[in-house]
């Protein structure tokens, strides 16, 4: 059975799961193994995830499950998204919105789907994003792009801020974390028409920290929208490159200042 939610098309057999390890074959229909399953939640700042143009000083609850479908060996999230084995909690989507709802007191503004990749537990979302529109909380996805178009399209009209990983601008780059760079340029193409959409990079020595890369993603982004919010991130040893030297600060900020030739807000992170 092939799922068509993202571009590797996995070709999943009954009882087994896809390459996420959140969609499984269940009777001869692909159907979101880990719907509910929460891993991590909590109340954060809007700006953790990250949005600067996007209700600022405001909270959101932050949840997330495991999975996800590309395979990042620098992943900054990999104790949630690489580890299927830990222990969760279920919440359907209307206790989730209930205790959205409870929080508006500490600040809260809606829910953001986020840690480990969300569009994987995409009925999930989809479910919880509708009933977060009726009770008007807003719904933030954080995510690697890496949808196929139409479901994304079908979303879209529940969401209204999205943080989209542009994780390097040559397809040789999304070869190594086993993914799909047009896939991702056409996510940030046509979420950004629809709803506030900022892009987030995360900066590795010597893999993609190419001033030539970065004046051609962020040119490429000014031709969209020269106000897309862009943040430019410090990578620092995790996962499977623990042995790896950290980014230069001084790299960073170089990489800003060609990104600003081309957008009005770019932001270094992590410094």
């Amino acid at each position: 059975m092939i799922c068509t939610l993202c571009p590797h098309h996995c070709n999943i057999k009954e009882g087994t799961l896809g390459l996420c390890s959140a969609r499984r074959n269940l009777n001869g229909k692909i159907v979101c193994d880990n719907y509910g399953k929460l891993t991590a939640i909590a109340l954060d700042p809007i700006e953790k995830k990250p949005l600067a143009r996007f209700n600022p000083g405001s909270k959101i609850l932050s949840i997330g499950s495991y999975g996800c479908n590309m395979r990042c060996p620098f992943c900054q999230n990999h104790n949630i998204s690489m580890n299927t084995t830990m222990p969760t909690e279920y919440m359907e989507p209307s206790r989730l919105i209930e205790y959205a709802l409870s929080l508006k007191r500490y600040g809260n503004i809606g829910i953001a789907y986020t840690y480990n990749e969300p569009l994987i537990s995409y009925e999930y979302i989809m479910d919880c994003s509708k009933l977060a529109k009726e009770n008007d909380l807003k719904n933030v996805l954080v995510t690697n792009g890496m949808i196929c178009s139409e479901p994304l399209k079908a979303l879209l009209p529940n969401i209204d801020a999205m943080n989209i990983d542009l994780k390097g601008f040559t397809q040789e780059f999304y070869d190594f974390v086993f993914g799909d760079l047009e896939t991702v340029k056409r996510s940030i193409e046509i979420s950004s028409s629809i709803c506030h959409v900022e892009v987030s990079s995360l900066i590795i020595p010597d893999l993609n920290d190419s001033e030539g890369d970065m004046e051609k993603m962020s040119s490429w982004l000014g031709r969209i929208e020269k106000n897309i919010p862009f943040h430019i991130s410090r990578f620092s040893p995790q996962y499977n490159m623990s042995e790896k030297a950290p980014t230069s600060i001084s790299q960073i900020y170089k990489l800003k200042e060609i990104a600003l030739k081309h957008l009005n807000y770019v932001y270094a992170g992590n410094c």
